[in-house]
């Protein structure tokens, strides 16, 4: 479990705004999370928060019981709360994709038999395993991030931190890397914490957790969560395109259910109106 105690942060300690505001938050073993917000909101302040990468100010931050400002317990941390970022090419290190996945548990001291095996099971797992002797700057910008991602998962980390994985890549690219989140958090039982702008991929998740202000201001499933239409817009954000249209249908006196999440749903809302 990772916990969060009334925590609070600023990166300017002479100044009086805090980007966290006095937060407490729960993440169960292999949960789906998603964290929506918009610009300044605290989404990417919290993940760095989540595996140490910053110190609260005030509050701790637990991670399977242990503290991030605990120097002694740090790198054990850290090895099992993995991070990947925006840009896949500043995670990768190497010429060649084996060697790139390898970077991690080398860097842990695992022994070379067991890091070729983490190696293997890392690129099948992302369903990479073919492109192992491949140039990683050769890789589309989806593969490559799915590099990064077994890279971590060559640490073997139960979190999975990803900050806006998605947010440099194409349409393809997003649904191969979403796929791998989802089968490593379903087949994997990985935990997975995915902060992202993208609705309709915060609408695969388990629970979406909504930051404003540094504060959690909606915490629930997805179907809930986006059935409170105005409330999100109200926050400045948006809610999947079907959801938003089968809300407007709702609306205009049509009878049927908004709390729709995909297509299909909604094509099963409508199918019987046109009857």
């Amino acid at each position: 479990m990772i916990e969060l105690e009334k925590v609070n942060f600023k990166y300017n300690s002479e100044s009086e705004n805090y980007i966290i505001k006095d937060l407490n938050l729960k993440i169960n073993k292999g949960e789906f999370v998603a964290i929506l917000g918009h610009n300044g909101s605290g989404k990417s302040t919290l993940a760095r928060l989540l595996n140490g990468l910053l110190l609260p100010n005030s509050g701790k931050v637990l991670v399977d019981g242990m503290d991030t400002a605990d120097e002694e317990t740090i790198w054990e941390l850290r090895s099992n709360t993995g991070m990947v970022f925006q840009n896949p090419d500043n995670q990768i290190v190497a010429t060649i994709v084996e060697e790139d996945v390898a970077f991690g548990p080398e860097n842990l001291g695992v022994p070379s038999d067991e890091i070729k095996q983490r190696v293997k099971q890392a690129l099948d797992a992302v369903e990479m395993g073919e492109f192992s002797k491949s140039a990683p700057h050769m890789l589309s910008g989806g593969q490559k991030q799915r590099i990064a991602i077994a890279g971590i998962l060559a640490m073997k980390p139960e979190y999975i931190i990803l900050d806006e994985p998605t947010a440099m890549l194409d349409p393809e690219g997003r649904k191969e890397v979403i796929s791998t989140i989802k089968d490593l958090n379903k087949k994997e039982n990985k935990t997975i914490i995915l902060i992202t702008h993208y609705m309709d991929e915060a609408a695969e998740a388990d629970r979406i957790i909504v930051m404003e202000k540094g504060e959690i201001a909606i915490d629930d499933n997805p179907r809930e969560v986006f059935s409170q239409v105005d409330k999100i817009k109200e926050i400045g954000l948006d809610v999947p395109q079907v959801t938003e249209l089968a809300w407007e249908l709702s609306k205009s006196g049509y009878n049927l259910n908004h709390k729709v999440l995909n297509i299909d749903e909604l094509v099963g809302e409508i199918w019987p109106l046109l009857n």
